[in-house]
């Protein structure tokens, strides 16, 4: 004889995971989801159900099934498996065993729409606006940075590359449509460099150089909360200086603004110095000298600060998996901004369980 787990079966491994600690409980707590059900319905309209049909699938729900996708880095058809699997992101979603749950293509589809209509942006806006209102304001000054989000590699020719890179279609592929849909033609190589530390004898190290392909996450965090407060989305060749005024929050209470050398510019300076903002971006080593002590101990001293950032992409990176593997940079905006969005949410858990600070 099978077993088959009663009610209360279920709600004692539900108290079990609450003693465990649950963030997806925690979550639905802190964040009232109701908030972004009016811009969700502009977002991807419905029919009235008057010529029948299977009823859709509620707003709400369909957002937080991609949020969960981006807190766990999970693809469509893993999601829509571990959503019947697992008992956390049951409770998360307000589902039963017994209600229907989205399929891969439902939930392709909804981010779709998303997608068409800009919404991830307004979304995120929404909750940073929740945020603020909760106490959370920007303040201490804000840390800019941008990191890699890998995708799948491309096996394209020299010739293919060049003419994608010039913003053509490559030859033969409009012949092809079903290869033309899964080239990403806005995905792009870069390279990474790591600096090697000198040895103790002083001699120097080869600095390795990383190939990766993909697409940048541009993000500026508040220092006080270390809360996203502005983000953007590139190819991962793009210069990140040439992003700055795109996430810089110009409702931070402090106006100090640390980046690494990539945003060290004159046109940033003058950007910055217009609107009354203190560059603490890190000075550049003068070409063919050594770095002033002084110069080398102000970079030290940002760096201290500067390097909380590496934590919102270690913990995207991480725990979270973020990739993309989705075509073209529209897709990638999308995927990138909901992990932007998850990750507050996750970091409001974190701040809400710290005592009160004054």
């Amino acid at each position: 004889m099978v077993w088959q787990p009663g009610f209360f079966d279920v709600e004692e491994r539900l108290r079990e995971l609450s003693a465990k600690g649950d963030d997806l409980e925690r979550i639905a707590v802190l964040v009232d989801f109701a908030m972004f059900r009016a811009e969700l319905e502009q977002a991807v309209p419905r029919a009235d159900g008057t010529k029948g049909g299977r009823p859709a699938f509620d707003h709400v729900l369909m957002f937080k099934i991609l949020l969960l996708q981006a807190m766990h880095g999970l693809s469509d058809e893993r999601c829509e498996y571990l959503i019947k699997d697992r008992l956390s992101f049951m409770r998360f979603l307000g589902l039963g065993l017994a209600d229907p749950v989205p399929d891969a293509n439902t939930i392709w589809a909804f981010r779709e729409a998303l997608k068409r209509t800009g919404a991830v942006e307004r979304l995120f806006a929404q909750f940073d606006a929740t945020l603020r209102a909760a106490g959370y304001l920007a303040m201490g000054g804000q840390i800019v940075d941008a990191t890699i989000v890998a995708a799948p590699k491309q096996r394209n020719t020299e010739a293919e590359r060049a003419a994608i890179k010039a913003g053509q279609v490559p030859e033969g592929w409009a012949e092809k449509p079903a290869k033309l849909r899964q080239k990403d033609r806005d995905a792009r190589w870069t390279v990474k460099f790591s600096k090697a530390r000198p040895r103790e004898d002083g001699a120097p190290q080869v600095d390795l150089a990383v190939p990766a392909f993909g697409y940048k996450n541009h993000v500026a965090i508040d220092r006080r909360h270390g809360l996203i407060r502005g983000w953007t989305a590139s190819h991962a060749a793009a210069h990140d200086g040439a992003r700055l005024a795109e996430v810089v929050d110009a409702d931070n209470t402090a106006g100090d603004v640390w980046a690494d050398t990539a945003y060290r510019s004159a046109k940033n300076e003058t950007w910055l110095a217009e609107r009354g903002l203190v560059s603490r971006i890190h000075r550049k080593k003068p070409p063919g000298r050594p770095m002033a002590a002084r110069t080398r101990r102000a970079n030290a001293r940002k760096s201290t600060v500067r390097s909380a950032v590496e934590h919102v992409f270690a913990r995207q990176k991480g725990p979270m998996a973020l990739v993309v593997r989705t075509i073209g940079i529209a897709r990638a905006r999308v995927k990138i901004g909901l992990a932007n969005l998850a990750y507050n949410m996750k970091r409001l858990v974190w701040l809400s369980s710290k005592p009160a600070t004054s």
